[in-house]
């Protein structure tokens, strides 16, 4: 991974990584992969020093970069007893997400509604080499059908309710994880069982919504 200097180093990741677990994120698997990416490069160099706080950073056209503790916290949910296995991630945004995914299992598909944030993203991953992941643009409401099911689907953007395309596309056994709401937001888990689509929410949180078509 691109070590970077100073606010950007190695050992600033570190720190972040300490701060998340001392906020209350467990799993050991989770935590390495947090260090292990560079939130730097996914993010305006302008904002480079910031890169490592606890908060969401705007991209540009309206979107933002999760914060570290809630990317760790949403993808510790769906990681907790089992592998990610087959994983799909809806809104890319700029990739940081993803790669993170792409640490933790061998086969990632992420779609992205917002070409220029697509290609970005693609620039971003090919600089860490996680050739695995394959990004699609593509309006996220609808899933990947091409390549369901999924073990594991994860959405960075918010909506009222779960868009069916994607229970559809969730395997048996697998797990959702979503911010739900709309002013008022949740994370919401999502698991396919025997006796069907069981939910439990967790924290509160904020996300942009998730929105139809491309641009």
């Amino acid at each position: 991974m691109l070590a970077g200097i100073g606010m950007t180093s190695q050992r600033t990741r570190a720190r972040m990584v300490e701060r998340l677990r001392e906020q209350g994120i467990r799993d050991d698997r989770v935590l390495h992969a947090m260090g292990q990416v560079p939130r730097h490069i996914f993010i305006e160099q302008a904002l480079a020093n910031r890169a490592y706080d606890d908060t969401a950073l705007p991209l540009g056209f309206g979107q933002t970069i999760s914060q570290p503790y809630v990317v760790a916290k949403m993808i510790e949910i769906l990681i907790e007893g089992r592998e990610l296995g087959k994983t799909l991630e809806i809104g890319a945004g700029c990739g940081y997400q993803a790669a993170i995914l792409g640490v933790l299992s061998k086969q990632v598909f992420a779609v992205e509604r917002i070409a220029p944030l697509l290609d970005r993203a693609r620039e971003n991953l090919r600089q860490l080499k996680l050739s695995h992941i394959r990004l699609k643009h593509a309006d996220g409401n609808l899933g990947l059908r091409e390549a369901a099911p999924f073990d594991t689907i994860i959405l960075a953007a918010a909506t009222r309710q779960t868009p069916q395309a994607l229970l559809a596309q969730l395997a048996p056994g697998g797990r959702l994880v979503m911010p739900l709401g709309s002013t008022e937001q949740v994370i919401n888990l999502i698991e396919h069982t025997e006796r069907g689509f069981v939910e439990t929410q967790f924290d509160a949180v904020r996300f942009v919504p998730l929105l139809p078509g491309v641009e």
